[in-house]
């Protein structure tokens, strides 16, 4: 088998965890061909983000700290990671040279006092280029032959759209495909920073938080591997929040379509477009845990079993979210309206997570993350309020459910089962909205009742109870 096995930053935050994985490796690599994605030490991407504000506001200690930091760290896990005199000295030393490529960057954007997305992107790839290394010489520790390369190595090429990178997939599949096949005929084990790219002028870019999932695929589909395996801290994904519902369950088969409205409405396990290269190609991904590898986990699957299809699979949560509401009669039966209040908030890219209008058209209901309200409320004041909107209504506290199962595809009286138990707790519904693929259907409730919400959807269509029929 070929396969795509991607780790994320829990897998590789100690010396010990990075040689589990090396052997976990090792136990797969007799007859398979392996590539691995590496994500950034656990604390790593938040660190440099905050760095990055830190750098706005001329705040010169908290640099030198966060590198004393993250030098530590990184030497420990290679000098425990690995026996050999030989590889643990280049392991080192690769850490040192990366680490000082790092001070010089912050040097760099500290004498300007500004960060573009342009430089953000190019701080924020150090999470990942420090970890591949240390994974890469475990490996050869263990005596196999391997390799480490950052995303823009490997070949996968984007637009330039820092921060939220698309890769361009044609050129990506030639690219990757032409880098790594030789390595795999070598029986080499390649070991890719996930999260990376670059775009055609060589500038090295990021395709969005979580984006080794992403990378994991568009390598599988470049390499035209069997399987992707995203190797995380959990089983597999569930049938709902295990922190929220305490007898959620692993879910054992799920589609494509499925597992894309999950990650979607909050599934944190999988990136929402993870899913995009490998759909056309049908190559099923495989979430399992690094630390309960008898587990077998979740696979996705573009056709999933007859046992495994349930009219709801799994109620997600989403928090941390906001509700604005826009009014105004000079919205009635004015064509465009609608129009001018997205095209606004998009030019400053703030992203609407559910859209609501009411049909007498005098008001639009929008929901967003909280941490785009300040901005939503000021870009809304600033260019619409007084001439497209006369009131803007906000509700800072609100949470979304979402019910997912491809089984609610015309079957009636689903929607009447879902409100029907959520009004058996007198719980109030803000805000419905349903696509018109019947896979989902999502509501807003305060943020208090939202965990209730879970529980007594999950005990309605019997989620617990494994994965026979719903």
């Amino acid at each position: 088998m070929r396969l795509v096995m991607k780790f994320g930053g829990t897998a590789v935050d100690s010396s010990d965890k990075v040689r589990h994985i090396a052997q976990l490796v090792q136990s797969h690599k007799k007859g398979d061909e392996i590539v691995c994605v590496v994500s950034a030490v656990r604390g790593m991407t938040d660190g440099l983000l905050s760095i990055a504000d830190s750098v706005k506001r001329g705040d010169k200690t908290s640099l030198d700290e966060f590198v004393k930091k993250c030098t530590n760290t990184h030497m420990q896990i290679a000098e425990g990671a690995i026996s050999d005199k030989k590889l643990k000295s280049e392991a080192l030393a690769t850490v040192k040279k990366i680490i000082s490529e790092l001070e010089d960057v912050l040097g760099g954007i500290v004498l300007l006092g500004e960060v573009t997305t342009k430089s953000l992107d190019y701080l924020m790839s150090f999470g990942e280029r420090l970890s591949t290394p240390i994974v890469s010489f475990a490996l050869q520790d263990l005596g196999m032959k391997s390799e480490h390369l950052t995303g823009k190595e490997a070949g996968i090429l984007t637009d330039s759209n820092f921060g939220e990178a698309r890769p361009l997939m044609d050129t990506t599949k030639l690219k990757v495909s032409h880098k790594l096949e030789p390595m795999l005929k070598q029986d080499v084990v390649p070991v890719v920073t996930g999260f990376i790219g670059a775009d055609q002028y060589g500038n090295t870019t990021t395709i969005g938080r979580g984006g080794s999932d992403y990378t994991a695929t568009i390598i599988a589909v470049s390499i035209g591997a069997q399987e992707v395996w995203l190797w995380s801290d959990v089983d597999g994904l569930m049938t709902a929040d295990p922190k929220l519902v305490m007898n959620a369950k692993v879910l054992k088969e799920v589609s494509f379509a499925e597992a894309m409205e999950m990650a979607l409405f909050g599934a944190k396990y999988m990136h929402p477009r993870a899913l995009e290269p490998v759909i056309d190609t049908k190559i099923p991904i495989r979430i399992r845990n690094t630390f309960n590898v008898k587990h077998t986990g979740t696979i996705i699957t573009q056709n999933p079993s007859k046992e495994s299809q349930k009219i709801v699979k799994s109620v997600t949560v989403i928090r941390h979210t906001a509700l604005i509401d826009v009014s105004g009669g000079s919205m009635v039966g004015a064509p465009g309206t609608a129009a001018k209040i997205f095209d606004t908030l998009a030019k400053n890219r703030i992203n609407i997570m559910m859209i609501s209008q009411s049909p007498s058209e005098s008001s639009i209901s929008m929901l967003v993350r909280k941490t785009d309200l300040d901005k939503a409320i000021t870009t809304l004041e600033l260019s619409l309020l007084g001439k497209v909107i006369k009131q803007i209504n906000v509700n800072d506290d609100v949470a979304v459910i979402a019910v997912v199962g491809s089984g609610m595809r015309g079957i009636k009286g689903v929607a009447a089962k879902v409100f029907g138990a959520v009004a058996k707790h007198g719980i109030n519904v803000i805000m419905i909205t349903q696509g018109s693929s019947e896979l989902n259907l999502a509501f807003v409730v305060n943020d208090r009742d939202c965990e209730q919400a879970a529980r007594a959807l999950h005990e309605e269509f019997e989620l617990a109870k494994g994965s026979g029929k719903g």
